[in-house]
């Protein structure tokens, strides 16, 4: 299993950016792509952007051109989200995809006032 915690998230007012961290821990070889998902209140969660093991980019065509997923290492993956809207308003969740599964951190709360 891989083990992932959240920062970063908080209060912004439109317009403004926010950048979220996702360090992961334990069987981090086993990981073949990390992302960013959020989920609304009364929604379904969603993806925001994957990363692969290869460098691969994916993005929901919301965030296209606002949010940058990156990642420095192995371990750790960093959302950057500019000009942000109230409809972006979500709790972020960092995602670990193995073969064997998918592990999840505990969210962290994105909030955007207009």
């Amino acid at each position: 299993q891989v083990q992932l915690v959240e920062s970063g998230g908080g209060l912004v007012q439109f317009g403004g950016s926010l950048r979220l961290s996702c360090a992961a821990s334990g069987s981090i070889f086993s990981i073949n792509a990390m992302g960013w998902y959020r989920q609304a209140p009364g929604k379904q969660r969603e993806l925001v952007a994957t990363i692969t093991s290869g460098g691969s980019i994916n993005y929901a065509d919301s965030v296209k051109g606002r949010f940058t997923i990156s990642r420095d290492n192995a371990k750790t993956v960093y959302l950057q989200m500019n000009s942000l809207k109230p409809e972006d308003t979500a709790v972020y969740y960092c995602c670990a995809a193995r073969v064997r599964g998918r592990d999840w951190g505990q969210g962290t709360q994105v909030t955007v006032s207009s």
